[in-house]
């Protein structure tokens, strides 16, 4: 035990004060991330079985199928929150290699198989029976926890074109096109965006960037195009009248529209009833407004932002680089797919096929969104273990308790 009779005065403490005010608000912004990411796994338990009980029943004949999953997932992921917050987050540092080649394997074995003719349409989904997971989603951590790797090792000299830009250019490239090829442009064009806001962060000179960019973006619209279903979607999206929307747009729009301030009720969906499709999916948003009206979709997205204000302050006042990039990627990462989801419900950006992240039905996504924040505890919770360290060591002067 300390021994309080010991304690230096008031006067000598300044490296208390110090700590105290620096984890105060570190503390704070983990214990509401928690709630924060409780509140939206319990939001989307009810609105997946709310919106995919018609669904459910049409393909399934189990009303309760989708909603049994969620609930499962959602336990899992409650747990991976728990055992990833109790593990060093160093140990993603060591593995981060490892973690992006097989990232990389894994890519190149779906469209191997593809080209074969083992997988037809979207190569996406590696696994067997219900053990299958999105690669795209493993390799968005992979670029993550690399890139947060490379970037800290190279500060000494991260605006140097050849030792640093290049080598984090060349392996963001490698992966995005490799899921841009199953094809997935949407999720491509999110992780290149992760990678690229992460080197931004990182240091990397601002003229690369930009030259990179010009570049880019022109092959990125080529791409799109190349594919009739995409035209049709930016076609739709652009369309002044409303003849030329897509069907899921203005069904997505009339379900907005029903809910009105308050909702209609819990339940009380009139377009999960078969007219919205993937209303459990990718256009779960439509049903929390038309439920839970304009109060319920903005209290889902004030969610959202406090979750992003809560990252944002953990990967300040992260240990070291490390943790602060990693802390930042799964941040923007989380928030990025939040933003365009319901951006898209809205009829704000061209339909995709990105999911909101903790509340569309998904497992496997669940559960890596679930990792992320795990990750985002455990480097919390090293800080505060740093800092009680050095609490004890001012208390009793550096000797041993």
């Amino acid at each position: 035990m300390v021994n309080t009779d010991s304690l230096p005065g008031s006067a000598e403490l300044p490296a208390l004060e110090v700590i105290s005010s620096s984890s105060y608000g570190e503390v704070f912004a983990g214990k509401l991330l928690i709630l924060i990411v409780s509140l939206l796994i319990c939001i989307g338990i009810v609105i997946v079985y709310s919106s995919g009980a018609g669904w459910a029943v049409t393909k399934y004949s189990n009303s309760e199928y989708f909603l049994w999953r969620q609930l499962t997932f959602a336990v899992l992921g409650i747990g991976t929150v728990v055992l990833v917050a109790m593990i060093d987050y160093h140990v993603f540092w060591k593995t981060s290699k490892i973690i992006l080649f097989t990232g990389i394997v894994l890519l190149t074995i779906l469209l191997a198989m593809k080209a074969v003719g083992l997988i037809s349409g979207a190569a996406r989904w590696i696994g067997f029976g219900p053990l299958k997971f999105q690669v795209s989603d493993f390799a968005k951590y992979a670029i993550i926890f690399h890139f947060s790797r490379l970037i800290s090792e190279k500060q000494a000299y991260i605006k140097d074109l050849n030792n640093s830009y290049y080598p984090l250019l060349t392996l963001l490239m490698i992966v995005v096109a490799l899921v841009a090829l199953e094809p997935n442009f949407s999720t491509a064009s999110l992780i290149a965006v992760i990678g690229f806001t992460l080197m931004f962060i990182g240091g990397v000179n601002i003229r690369h960037l930009l030259a990179t960019a010009s570049l880019l973006i022109p092959i990125a619209g080529v791409f799109a195009i190349a594919a009739p279903y995409r035209v049709a979607r930016l076609l739709s999206f652009t369309s002044g009248d409303e003849k030329g929307l897509s069907y899921q747009v203005v069904q997505a729009l009339i379900g907005l529209g029903n809910g009105g301030l308050f909702g209609l009720g819990i339940g009380a969906s009139k377009q999960r009833e078969l007219y919205l499709p993937l209303s459990y999916n990718d256009f779960v948003f439509v049903i929390i407004g038309e439920e839970y009206g304009f109060i319920g979709a903005v209290a889902v997205i004030a969610l959202f932002a406090g979750f992003f204000v809560c990252g944002l302050i953990i990967a300040k006042h992260a240990p070291d680089n490390f943790g602060k990039y990693v802390a930042s990627g799964i941040t923007i990462a989380i928030t990025l797919f939040a933003f365009i989801n319901i951006a898209v419900a809205c009829h704000l950006l061209p339909t995709t096929g990105v999911a909101l992240p903790f509340i569309s039905y998904g497992g496997t996504a669940l559960l890596f969104n679930s990792l992320g924040v795990g990750i985002l505890m455990s480097i919390s919770r090293h800080k505060k273990n740093v800092q009680e360290k050095g609490v004890l060591f001012e208390v009793t002067g550096g000797k041993n308790l």
